[in-house]
């Protein structure tokens, strides 16, 4: 049930938000103006956006209030991992370097000159 509601809230995030950006901070939603006669007005665009906006955003709040009280109800048996607590710390081993020479290989190249 949680994970469905996770689901759920972050669909209703994107779409709030998506509707948000659909708005003009001047009132004409979408961008749309001028004739009446067309599918949906300029008033009308913004009236849909602006319910469309008041209802996503209490959705939101519904589904988040609604996750915070399933999150403390839920009693998973949660239990921390002590075991590394008690473990004595090691300080790591330093290996001495390689002391055996490597030829280099003869690939025919010719060695610059200095």
């Amino acid at each position: 049930m949680f994970t469905f509601l996770l689901i759920v809230e972050a669909i209703v995030a994107i779409a709030l938000c998506t509707v948000i950006l659909l708005q003009r901070s001047e009132g004409g939603g979408l961008g749309v103006g001028g004739s009446s006669a067309g599918f949906m007005t300029a008033r009308g665009a913004a009236d849909f956006l602006s319910r469309a906006t008041a209802w996503l955003g209490g959705a939101f709040i519904v589904l988040c209030i609604a996750l915070a009280a399933l999150a403390g109800t839920r009693s998973d048996g949660v239990s921390v991992d002590a075991s590394i607590a008690n473990a004595p710390i090691q300080a790591p081993v330093q290996q001495a370097p390689a002391t055996t020479p490597v030829a280099p290989a003869d690939n025919g190249a010719v060695p610059l000159a200095q």
